[in-house]
């Protein structure tokens, strides 16, 4: 993307001319503010909510504040180039967008919109586990843009295969094992309005989609089922799984494999008992690179490559899963001076603009995932919304690289940022 900062102001500055302004703010706040406006209260507290009382979502900002860049003058880069490589794949910027789950909350067909958008701008997507469309129909409308598959490893030893299976199928470049949801953290806003989008068969898009997945459902299904309490909440649940269930809401209204498939998926999508035994065994079981996504700590990072993955997303799952807990930011410092220059790293969580990226690039990190953005951008726009997010935070990567002095990615370095007295 060669001068994208200045062809990006430059669209927005000409429309302004005709008197049409961004239909997707270009300052983060903003974008959130109206990205709020926009949802439902149950959709702003599962998107938007964290763990706790909010400190590890406060505390990847602070670390980010906490950072200066600092830019050099006179050193003539005209031209960026904000291409790089990350597990072999060449990359129009060091962007990814990065697995949002129940995107649906936000508005329908959310992971085909998002899918489309990161086409658009040719910034690949890793496909949510917890998707609200299957991932073949999201690679489809992907094209030639690269993809990943995000998997939850669940209960089901076979189901985890399968999932594997489907994602080789589909192209992806890595499987990014997530592995900080074993279990739900407490997150009190939805717990508040007893809001959990998997329980009314949101979310679930790559399991009913999913051949084994389908087959332990049915047997269930086929069980004697123990009928509910009919009340108002229980005729809405019910009419929620038979709209969000593959098929014809009113065949599905009629079957019992629609309540089967959302209690199977809340017994079997995650495996509490996850180890490193079981991830040792990913190398034999696919021929995809293998990121795992939600390392925090330098001893945990050194036994994922003793293991043979090839990189890692250091990553608090944007502050949702474990109130207090430290700062993405400022554990990608310390593992990758512990680790130094080789290792493939990225980072997520906390993530808000150009300059972010910047920041993230220069204090080690090879790439990046942008997380509640672009489905903030989704919720406001669709798929033009996702794409107008991405190019609004290359612009500004390009802009800043141009005001440092960085002509590329590899330039991006950490003495072009400086550490704030607290």
């Amino acid at each position: 993307m060669r001068d994208a900062g200045l062809v990006r102001q430059s669209t927005v500055y000409r429309a302004g001319t005709l008197g049409r302004r961004p239909v997707v703010p270009t300052d983060f706040a903003e974008l959130e503010r109206r990205a709020r406006r926009a949802s439902s209260a149950e959709a702003w507290a599962y998107v938007a909510g964290g763990a706790g009382e909010g400190r590890t979502m406060r505390r990847n900002r602070a670390a980010f504040d906490r950072w200066a860049i600092v830019p050099r003058m006179a050193a003539g880069a005209v031209d960026r180039d904000l291409s790089t490589e990350v597990l072999g794949t060449r990359l129009t910027s060091p962007l990814l967008l990065a697995p949002v789950g129940a995107g649906a909350l936000m508005g329908k067909d959310s992971d085909l919109a998002i899918a489309t958008g990161a086409a658009a701008t040719g910034t690949p997507y890793v496909f949510s586990n917890q998707g609200c469309n299957p991932m073949e129909e999201c690679a489809a409308a992907m094209g030639d843009t690269p993809r990943w598959f995000q998997l939850y490893w669940s209960k089901d030893e076979r189901l985890v295969d399968s999932l594997i299976a489907r994602a080789e199928a589909i192209g992806a470049g890595a499987l990014v094992v997530t592995l900080d949801t074993t279990v739900l953290g407490w997150r009190p806003q939805d717990l508040n309005l007893g809001s959990l989008p998997f329980a009314k068969g949101l979310g679930i898009a790559q399991y009913t989609s999913d051949p084994v997945f389908q087959e332990i459902a049915a047997e269930r299904a086929r069980q004697p089922q123990e009928r509910p309490k009919v009340t108002l909440g229980a005729i809405r649940a019910l009419l929620a799984m038979s709209r969000n269930h593959p098929g014809s809401f009113w065949a599905n209204l009629r079957s019992p494999l629609p309540r089967a498939s959302v209690e199977t998926f809340l017994d079997i999508y995650s495996n509490p008992g996850l180890s490193w035994e079981h991830l040792a065994t990913l190398k034999r079981r696919t021929s995809l690179p293998v990121v795992l996504k939600g390392i925090l700590d330098v001893e945990d990072a050194r036994r994922a490559f003793a293991i043979g993955v090839d990189a890692l997303v250091v990553s608090n799952h944007g502050g949702r899963q474990v109130d207090n807990a430290v700062a993405s930011l400022d554990a990608l410092v310390e593992i990758r001076a512990a680790l130094g220059p080789e290792p493939t790293l990225l980072l997520d969580s906390g993530i808000r603009t150009g300059a972010d990226v910047f920041t993230a690039l220069a204090l080690g990190a090879d790439a990046v995932l942008l997380g509640r953005p672009h489905l903030y951008g989704f919720a406001l726009a669709g798929a033009h919304g996702v794409a107008e997010v991405i190019r609004n935070v290359v612009a500004e990567l390009d802009l800043t690289m141009a005001l440092t002095g960085a002509r590329d990615i590899a330039s991006i370095t950490r003495e072009l940022v400086r550490e704030q007295p607290a």
